[in-house]
C-alpha cells in the first residue's frame, strides 16, 4: 500500500484566533468538555487522546491537556510531562496494533509553525515504510551552524527573567 501525503492540508483546518476567553471557543476544549464529538482513544486524570480529525497517517492521535494552555510557552513543566507520558504510551499502543515502523512527535507553538488550534497539543503520528511524508525539508543553510549555536548557547546560559521575557516577546 502506497500512502501518500498532501502539503497543504494545514489549509484545510479552520485558524481559530485567540479570543479574551479562549476556553469557551476552543475546540480541544469542547473535546475534553464532551461538547464536541471525537474519537477518543484514552484518557488520564490530566490529558485526553482522540484521533485527529484529518490524519497524515492512518493512527494519527492528538495528546491534549484537559487544561487549556495555548502553546509550549504557556504549558507548566507538570502538565507537559504528563502530555508526554501519555504521548509514549499512545506512540507504543501505536506500533503494538497499527504495525507502525515508526513515530514521530509533533508538535506546533504560533502561527508561523501553523499552529491552528491554541491548545497545547501533541501529534502523535506513526510512520509507515514508504509513506512519503518529509519532516525536516532542510531549508536552512548548514553553513550558518557555528552563528546559530552561539546565539543558542548565549541564550541558554543567560536566560530573560520571566518579566523581561515577556516585555521581549511583545515587541
Amino acid at each position: 500500500m502506497s500512502l501518500t501525503f498532501d502539503p497543504q492540508w494545514l489549509s484545510r483546518y479552520p485558524a481559530q484566533d485567540s479570543v479574551a476567553n479562549a476556553e469557551s471557543s476552543c475546540v480541544f476544549c469542547g473535546i475534553v468538555r464532551g461538547e464536541v464529538d471525537a474519537h477518543v482513544v484514552a484518557e488520564t486524570a490530566d490529558t485526553v487522546c482522540f484521533l485527529d480529525h484529518l490524519p497524515a497517517t492512518y493512527g494519527h492521535v492528538l495528546v491534549v491537556p484537559k487544561q487549556h494552555y495555548r502553546d509550549l510557552s504557556d504549558i507548566p513543566e507538570e502538565s507537559f510531562q504528563h502530555v508526554m507520558a501519555a504521548a509514549k504510551q499512545v506512540a507504543n499502543s501505536l506500533q503494538d496494533s497499527c504495525g507502525a515502523s515508526g513515530i514521530n512527535l509533533v508538535h506546533a507553538t504560533g502561527r508561523a509553525a501553523h499552529q491552528t488550534v491554541f491548545h497545547f497539543h501533541i501529534h502523535v503520528v506513526p510512520r509507515y515504510d514508504g509513506d512519503s511524508i518529509v519532516v525536516f525539508p532542510r531549508l536552512a543553510d548548514p553553513a550558518r551552524k557555528d552563528e546559530v549555536a552561539q546565539r543558542l548557547r548565549t541564550a541558554l546560559n543567560n536566560p530573560l527573567p520571566p518579566m523581561a521575557e515577556a516585555e521581549s516577546s511583545q515587541s
